[in-house]
Order: C-alpha cells, then sequence, then structure tokens
C-alpha cells in the first residue's frame, strides 16, 4: 500500500503496545491521528497527567491544565493558542487542537 499522500505516519499504539493487523504486523497511523498520539505520548511523558490528578486545589488544577495546552502546542505541527484541554469527572483529559494543513481538530484522551 502506498502512502505516498500520507505526511506524518506512525506506528498505532492502543492501550501502551503496538496495534497488530491480522498479519502480526504493526497497524500505521497517519497525519491527525499519528500528530494526536504524538501529542498524548507528550503529555504523559511529562507527567502533567500525574500531577493533575494528585491537584486537589481547583484553581492549581486549572493552572495544570493550562501547562497541557502549552505542552501540547510544543508540537510544530500543532497551531500555537488552539489548543484547548478539559477534565472529565472520570479523571481522562480531553484535548483537542488545530493542526497546520488539516481542516478537522486534533482530537486526544489521555488518561493518567
Amino acid at each position: 500500500m502506498a502512502n505516498d499522500s500520507k505526511k506524518h505516519v506512525d506506528i498505532k499504539v492502543i492501550e501502551g503496545g503496538w496495534n497488530m493487523d491480522a498479519g502480526q504486523q504493526p497497524d500505521q497511523a497517519f497525519d491527525l491521528y499519528s500528530i494526536a498520539q504524538d501529542v498524548k505520548h507528550r503529555i504523559m511523558e511529562s507527567g502533567l497527567a500525574r500531577k493533575l490528578v494528585a491537584e486537589r486545589n481547583p484553581t492549581l488544577r486549572a493552572d495544570v491544565l493550562v501547562q497541557i495546552e502549552q505542552c501540547a502546542e510544543q508540537d510544530y505541527r500543532v497551531i500555537p493558542g488552539s489548543a484547548y484541554a478539559t477534565e472529565s469527572t472520570s479523571g481522562t483529559i480531553h484535548l483537542t487542537a488545530k493542526a497546520y494543513e488539516f481542516s478537522q481538530n486534533i482530537e486526544a484522551e489521555v488518561t493518567p
């Protein structure tokens, strides 16, 4: 399968492991999915998701969400000022952002 039209290609990671196809080859992630996956991993590796879980002060929790947005915007493919992070009652962080060259939003969920 030729991926000439795909600009960003990565191995798809599901629940911490490579997602394998029927031939036991790693599935590929393309474009927005690939960018969202990279942003999600950046946030997880930064420790900010765990910091949010540990923080009880509402004002400081809001500050951590801003830090998560700023962390996402460090990716060169993400348009600065476009990231928006919220937290669900289950502790999952929902992040949306805009990427250069794509009309659709990046959507990522981070579970600490």
